[in-house]
């Protein structure tokens, strides 16, 4: 399994990157306004990339936990199994780009938040950064299932 990244500026105060999982080869996709520190060929975000999991990470540049936490949650997104992670949408949402999100996670980043059928967001219990990839990707799946 590879990864593809989509990332993409939402208004001109918020830009969010979203990690998918695409079968078998690693490929990253850009929009015209995504962030100079990835690479690859800018396409439009259609909406047959949706998914029905999506998962929304709150984090900053330069945060040591964010950053652990992403890199495991990439892993865990290519690993196969009965908990695979394959078809769930990570939306990455920098809280220095949005008042609001900063207010609300400052203290509290990462914050990993699953997103609901009516797009409403439930915060999910914080994963420690000690925590196994197998293990993490167990409890992802665990609260996508409730």
């Amino acid at each position: 399994m590879g990864i593809a990244v989509v990332a993409a500026a939402a208004g001109a105060s918020s830009s969010m990157a979203f990690l998918r999982t695409k079968a078998r080869r690693a490929r990253w996709i850009l929009t015209p306004l995504a962030s100079s520190s990835f690479s690859g060929k800018p396409r439009p975000i259609s909406s047959s990339a949706s998914s029905s999991r999506k998962l929304v990470l709150y984090s900053k540049p330069g945060c040591c936990l964010c950053d652990g936490l992403k890199e495991k949650l990439q892993a865990a997104f290519m690993l196969s199994g009965s908990d695979s992670l394959h078809d769930v949408e990570l939306q990455i949402r920098d809280i220095t780009s949005n008042p609001e999100w900063e207010k609300a996670y400052q203290y509290e980043i990462p914050v990993l938040a699953k997103v609901l059928s009516d797009g409403t967001e439930e915060t999910l219990p914080r994963l420690s950064p000690r925590m196994g990839v197998e293990l993490v990707q167990k409890k992802i799946a665990a609260a996508l299932k409730q």
